[in-house]
């Protein structure tokens, strides 16, 4: 697949997910999608479990909206960075946020298969968007990968 198709439907997907057209992003994806968020330790395969994931995604973050400022491609991937903002809502990682929206740096790993998004890995560092959503980083790592500890650790 050539680069401007692979950056035309990654931007078809970040439209979508920005709008939280639940449906739209879906068409976007292969049956065997795999959704990758390293920061929350998430991995979702295939079309319902990404779907599960969006859904539960758009609810603790209803005013997501990321651009998307440059990518690049080697014919089989894509890679674009760009700026997630976004507001923490509920007490899904164990702690309250203070409902100001946060804005973050963000990479997006994209590949593809029968011209569908095939696979995403997103990242970004949990630790910015905790601190700008005035949550303990540590407490939402607990919640997230259990306990934090390092003891016996050299």
């Amino acid at each position: 697949m050539d680069g401007h198709r692979m950056f035309e439907l990654a931007q078809a997907l970040a439209t979508a997910k920005s709008t939280r057209d639940l449906p739209a992003a879906l068409r976007l994806l292969h049956p065997d999608m795999t959704l990758e968020t390293p920061a929350f330790g998430t991995t979702a395969h295939g079309l319902a479990e990404n779907e599960r994931a969006l859904t539960r995604f758009f609810a603790t973050f209803p005013d997501y909206h990321v651009e998307l400022d440059g990518h690049a491609d080697d014919g089989e991937s894509l890679i674009c960075w760009g700026t997630a903002r976004l507001t923490m809502t509920g007490n899904r990682f164990g702690a309250e946020p203070n409902g100001r929206r946060a804005s973050i740096p963000v990479y997006i790993v994209f590949t593809f298969a029968d011209d569908l998004i095939a696979s995403e890995r997103f990242v970004f560092d949990l630790a910015e968007l905790c601190a700008q959503s005035g949550v303990s980083t540590d407490a939402v790592r607990t919640r997230l990968f259990g306990s934090t500890s390092t003891a016996g650790v050299r």
